[in-house]
């Protein structure tokens, strides 16, 4: 969505019905009202055009004013195995971007059928020394200001150098489309950030900072309709919101089994477009501390720190502990109310799955058939 909206002055974002998903790919993990938040959310997203066709119709294109369709550079096909794109790509009005390799919804609910935590992300104490790449010195010059040890940080500040790498590609891209570019904060020993904000994140920053953190596994409808009350506030009191992502060990440490589903990157990424959010900290810690407070303190005062309606105890081996106790000290606990998404969790979209998971472990089956067709069309595709 981002590499289609570098492409035109705005975006038209269509989503799929229920109904034409489940014929068409399979049963649907989040319903049509929850995943027209998500687009409504994104910061790239102009328009939402709910139920669109699953086979692109050049009319609805031109009912809407949009001159091409952009899709990644792979190949979409409907239930018959016919290319959903073939139409617009013969009237020349189909533009490819980049798609991003490793994760999908697929992906995702194979994670989750089979219980895997290959995903997860190792700290960087756990790096090889021969590690290239985004994961080398590059990576930890970022999060430790120059030097190559990170031996004396807390534990909750390591994870792969790879994180901070892909952040600030991304949000250099993101600088400049729209007001108020995002910027990524590191919790290093030194908190710093990776992008400088803009002038109007600066100013935001300046009159203060309403703080909220978690996992955002999943990233859902109850997190997103979460950022927009805890926005809403802080627009009113002209201050900006920055989000805490915890690490994968600091998440698995809790949650168990294989939680979080998505590693550190995916989720921070996620939380990095919503439009609701002004920065994030990427490996905040569980417990916000007087310590950590201090540091963040040099971005910008924390007036409040929220929390949604699920429970604050954090488990720690066999004990339950309070992550919010220094919080609260500090008279700044702002706990966020009901709404009308707060029955959706992460768990509760795991659930999902599981109770379906015959249905879903055949999606997986067909999507590895129509991965087959699709691969011989791409092929011909690029033979022509």
């Amino acid at each position: 969505m981002l590499q289609a909206k570098q492409l035109g002055k705005e975006l038209f974002v269509g989503v799929h019905s229920d109904e034409d998903i489940a014929f068409n790919k399979g049963p649907v993990v989040m319903h049509l009202d929850e995943r027209v938040l998500a687009v409504e959310a994104c910061k790239w997203s102009n328009h939402v055009v709910s139920s669109s066709p699953y086979v692109t119709d050049p009319q609805v294109m031109d009912d809407y004013g949009c001159q091409y369709v952009v899709h990644g550079d792979d190949i979409t096909t409907d239930a018959s195995g016919e290319d959903c794109y073939k139409a617009v790509k013969d009237m020349g009005r189909f533009l490819v971007v980049k798609r991003t390799q490793g994760i999908s919804t697929t992906d995702l609910v194979g994670r989750m059928l089979l219980f895997t935590k290959s995903h997860h992300i190792a700290s960087l104490k756990e790096l090889p020394e021969s590690s290239e790449g985004s994961s080398s010195v590059e990576g930890k010059a970022i999060l430790s200001d120059g030097k190559s040890s990170l031996s004396n940080e807390p534990i909750h500040a390591l994870y792969s150098a790879e994180v901070l790498s892909q952040f600030k590609s991304y949000a250099t891209c993101y600088d400049g489309l729209t007001p108020g570019s995002i910027v990524a904060f590191a919790t290093a020993k030194n908190l710093q950030t990776v992008i400088q904000p803009s002038p109007q994140t600066s100013a935001l920053l300046a009159n203060g900072i309403y703080y909220t953190d978690g996992g955002f596994d999943l990233f859902n409808p109850g997190h997103i309709e979460a950022l927009r009350l805890i926005h809403l506030r802080a627009r009113a009191a002209g201050c900006a919101v920055v989000a805490g992502v915890h690490d994968d060990r600091a998440v698995n440490l809790n949650k168990g089994i294989n939680y979080p589903i998505m590693n550190v990157v995916e989720r921070a990424l996620c939380v990095l477009q919503c439009a609701y959010v002004d920065g994030i900290v990427v490996g905040a810690p569980s417990a916000p501390t007087k310590e950590y407070l201090g540091l963040l303190s040099a971005v910008g005062s924390v007036k409040k720190i929220f929390h949604g309606p699920t429970s604050e105890a954090i488990q720690v081996g066999k004990q339950f502990v309070d992550p919010y106790h220094d919080v609260r000290d500090l008279g700044l606990n702002e706990k966020l109310g009901e709404h009308r998404y707060s029955d959706i969790s992460t768990e509760a979209i795991v659930e999902r799955v599981l109770v379906n998971r015959l249905a879903y472990e055949e999606r997986q089956k067909k999507k590895g058939w129509k991965g087959e067709v699709e691969r011989k069309l791409l092929e011909a595709e690029k033979r022509n």
